[in-house]
């Protein structure tokens, strides 16, 4: 039996892990679904598994972001589209994701109903970056994204009203959104980091 590293295992403990199915038919809740595999290394100082979208997508292009997308009519949970996402995007294949658990939905600015699993996945991974999602994929350390110095809040407006976005600056990757706030909070989870994101993820800005 494989020992889990301290930081997994915290996350393990603290994090629901339900397996839970998606509730509705797609297309008849107030908000379309979506999926995102927050894939950790299994080694002391995991490390997390995010791309840079590709430039030519019409949805946040050039952003960092998780492996994960669109559900489809048949996904039965938001794992099952998260694994088929991750395969997809970046290869990584569903036999090497172990679930640890789950964070709370999220809605993005563009209207998305966002469900982050979070897993651990084997250390040592052979990648293979579909061009048309990622031009690139990067791993840092978990542990990065609970220093206090790297995280900032900034008011953005709209026009209609103003909302605090999180960012993450890791050299010339400015990791901000959705993806910034489910790595804020996993980082609370995983380092009692104590990040305060000051909004409600449960609904649009």
């Amino acid at each position: 039996m494989t020992l889990m590293p301290d930081v997994l295992r915290r996350i393990d403990d603290r994090l629901p892990l339900d397996g839970l199915d998606w509730e509705s038919d797609p297309g008849s809740g107030e908000w379309p679904e979506a999926a995102v595999l927050v894939a950790l290394t299994s080694e002391a100082t995991p490390r997390v598994i995010l791309g840079r979208r590709a430039q030519h997508l019409p949805l946040h292009p050039g952003e960092v972001a998780f492996p994960g997308g669109k559900r489809e009519p048949e996904d039965a949970s938001p794992w099952v589209t998260a694994k088929r996402e991750a395969l997809e995007e970046v290869g990584l294949h569903a036999r090497e994701v172990h679930p640890l658990g789950e964070l709370a939905p999220m809605i993005t600015r563009t209207g998305f109903e966002v469900h982050p699993c979070v897993a651990r996945v084997p250390t040592r991974l052979d990648l293979v970056v579909d061009p048309r999602e990622f031009d690139s994929v990067f791993m840092p350390p978990l542990e990065v994204f609970a220093d206090p110095d790297l995280f900032r809040l900034e008011e953005m407006s709209d026009g209609r009203r103003s909302r605090m976005v999180p960012h993450y600056q890791l050299g010339e990757d400015n990791v901000w959104g959705v993806t910034a706030a489910i790595l804020a909070q996993l980082a609370n989870v995983a380092y009692d980091a104590g990040f305060d994101l000051k909004r409600d993820w449960k609904v649009k800005p």
